[in-house]
This record gives structure tokens, C-alpha cells and sequence, in this order.
């Protein structure tokens, strides 16, 4: 099932609108929860963003590639756009230094975030979603 093309466009704009995704990782030294304003849709069965700090999200995935990603926008919900105002993505991260993955990556980038200090050392991360919930347990993909 892909992803909708309303929950296409919340992400695309997430940052701009105030609601950015958080990327929860776990490695040796626990879990992190990171914000990432380049989260976008790479295609019906994929996640990506741009990780430019290299902290430590990019640690932790170097012990555990598996990630959950939370959209938060109760603004959408109250407004009927969203069922729920949370929605979590389960999946697995590839992590792409170079070559056509990490190239299309960088293309789906907002400029804000193509032009970002450190946008020319990032590496492109490709989550694979392997299931999409809402804040009930909802099933959406």
C-alpha cells in the first residue's frame, strides 16, 4: 500500500510548517532521538534524509540499522487532514556515501537543505518502511 499523497505533502513541508520528523535510534550508549529537517519521501516504499551532523543518530545505526520515525501534527488531526495526529514508520536504514541513491537523496532535498552547512559531506540514509501506525496501533501502510 503506498503512502498517501496528503502524508506525502505533510512531510515535504514538515519543517517549514513546525512539525519536523524525529528519527529514534539505539546503540551501545542507549537511544537518540533526532530531528531532521531533510525527511523526505523517496518513493512509496521508502523514507530518506540527509544526515549532515554525523552524530548520534549515525552512530547508533552503525550498531542497529532499524529506526522509527514520528510525525507529530495535531494541527492536521484537529483540521481532519489526519486520523491521528501521530504517525511512527518502522524500518531499516541503507546509508548511501555516494552513487545514484545517495545522488536522488540530495535531488528530493529542499534547497535550504541542499545549500545547509556540511550538505556537501552528508550522507543520503534510505529508511525501508516495513510498517506505518498511528497513534492507536492503526495500521495506515
Amino acid at each position: 500500500m503506498p503512502l498517501s499523497d496528503t502524508l506525502k505533502t505533510l512531510i515535504r513541508n514538515a519543517w517549514e510548517d513546525g512539525y519536523p520528523c524525529l528519527v529514534a535510534t539505539t546503540g551501545p550508549n542507549g537511544p537518540t532521538i533526532s530531528p531532521k529537517g531533510s525527511m523526505v519521501v523517496y518513493d512509496d516504499a521508502h523514507l530518506a534524509w540527509w544526515e549532515r551532523s554525523k552524530k548520534g543518530a549515525l552512530d547508533n545505526l552503525g550498531h542497529d540499522k532499524r529506526v522509527c520515525i514520528i510525525y507529530a501534527n495535531f494541527k492536521a488531526q484537529r483540521d481532519g487532514v489526519l486520523e491521528s495526529g501521530f504517525v511512527r514508520f518502522y524500518g531499516t536504514v541503507e546509508l548511501h556515501e555516494a552513487g545514484p541513491v545517495h545522488d536522488k537523496i540530495f535531488s528530493l532535498l529542499l534547497p535550504r537543505e541542499q545549500t545547509h552547512v556540511g550538505a556537501d559531506t552528508g550522507i543520503g540514509a534510505l529508511v525501508k518502511i516495513e510498517r506505518v501506525v498511528d497513534a492507536r496501533g492503526k495500521t495506515i501502510m
